[in-house]
């Protein structure tokens, strides 16, 4: 391996902490800006919304015309529009006074298309380079995402216990160094050559093909399910569990995380039977959903959070396996189409959890039912938001079996 490609491994690496940075900012700071700000759970909600709305429609542009786009130049702006994110988002209080709320949303705008482009464009990088094992190496750059998590949780809930949640546009900036470090490795490497359709209409011919559509439905739930725990496990610790901000996020956001990279740490290195892993992972999600929305005991709601991490660790990128197996001439094409998929269920089901957890809690009779069950009615609102996550897992189920049943026919 040549100096240039590692070189390019290490900056495709950084690129995915700067994602790990924008999907877990918000929701650190979830419960801050509804102390500091007043911003209702459904608006709160809507920042990961935002988020992965955005990237939803990167991944859409690139998934029809990615033909159009300088590919290495495009590759090398995703740190600078990140940096310009995380600046603006800081800098809210100040740019924006009378409606903190805009600044957060535009600045979640500019760095989640940094990160929509990352997901779209990174991945075919590591794909287009030699390989003896694309299998293991999709999963080593995946696993880079969740060891991100652990140290963005680490690092920003240590941030905010030492320095105050007050000081949270410092922690903005400083998360804004991981993307200069990736324009830098990016400015020694040379982008491979990725395959992309010649015109719009090669693109749409893919989806006519069944297996496309299959495999977006499963990255669909795949993202759902990873990204409902990783959005909303600090406020459910924190308000459904009752344990302190530091250790919940510690035990239970950074372990969610940790335990995230360990699957895919582990499948990158003896990893095989993709769809037997996604199958046995959707049932281990659903488990730990059922517990985190029925279970009083705190110490059982923190192993469900961080369980999730283990379970959910392969359903995205084993979701990218099987579409590259089963549509191997797709090049960007499918891998923006796949992107698109996740962030969809990324976006539109945590989104959900903040609806009914802000319906249970305005509901008239919230009140006595969370008293039969023992519960406060904050308590019993966040778990009822919990609950989608269990739904959605039990649909993983059904999708993932049917996927491992045509795997058993080839």
């Amino acid at each position: 391996m040549s100096n240039k490609t590692r070189i390019l491994k290490l900056a495709c690496y950084s690129v995915n902490v700067t994602m790990s940075a924008v999907a877990t900012l918000s929701p650190l700071l979830f419960m801050t800006f509804r102390s500091e700000y007043g911003i209702s759970y459904s608006l709160l909600g809507l920042l990961v919304v935002i988020n992965f709305s955005t990237q939803l429609l990167v991944d859409l542009i690139f998934s029809f015309f990615s033909h159009k786009f300088n590919m290495s130049l495009t590759v090398k702006s995703i740190p600078y529009i990140a940096m310009a994110g995380f600046i603006i988002y800081a800098l809210s209080p100040f740019i924006f006074k009378n409606n903190i709320y805009v600044g957060l949303a535009l600045g979640t705008v500019v760095f989640s298309a940094a990160s929509g482009l990352g997901e779209v464009l990174i991945s075919p990088v590591i794909a287009a380079l030699p390989s003896d094992n694309p299998e293991r190496e999709m999963s080593k750059l995946h696993s880079v995402y969740a060891w991100g998590v652990v140290f963005i949780v680490t690092f920003a809930t240590s941030f905010l216990f030492l320095f105050g949640e007050e000081k949270w546009q410092i922690l903005a900036l400083l998360l804004s160094v991981i993307p200069l470090v990736s324009a830098v490795l990016f400015f020694f490497s040379e982008i491979p050559k990725m395959e992309t359709p010649e015109k719009v209409s090669g693109a749409f011919a893919f989806l006519k093909r069944g297996e496309v559509w299959l495999c977006f439905f499963a990255i669909f739930l795949g993202g759902a399910i990873e990204c409902t725990m990783a959005q909303w496990a600090s406020g459910y610790i924190e308000k459904a569990i009752g344990i302190p901000k530091i250790w919940g996020d510690i035990f239970g956001v950074a372990l969610f995380g940790l335990m995230m990279g360990i699957g895919r740490s582990a499948y990158a290195k003896k990893g095989k039977n993709i769809e037997k892993v996604l199958f046995f992972s959707a049932i281990g999600a659903f488990v730990c959903y059922f517990l985190a929305t029925v279970s009083n005991i705190p110490f059982l709601g923190l192993c469900a959070c961080a369980m999730t991490g283990l379970f959910s660790a392969m359903l995205w990128p084993g979701s990218l396996v099987v579409s590259s197996k089963k549509i191997p001439d797709g090049g960007v094409f499918i891998f923006a189409l796949m992107a698109a998929g996740g962030d969809m269920g990324a976006s539109l089901i945590p989104q959900a959890v903040g609806i009914i957890t802000d319906s249970v809690a305005m509901n008239a009779s919230a009140l006595n039912i969370a008293e039969r069950l023992g519960l406060s009615v904050e308590e019993l609102s966040m778990k009822a938001g919990m609950s989608v996550g269990m739904l959605v897992s039990a649909a993983a189920i059904i999708v993932y079996f049917y996927i491992l049943k045509k795997a058993k026919r080839v």
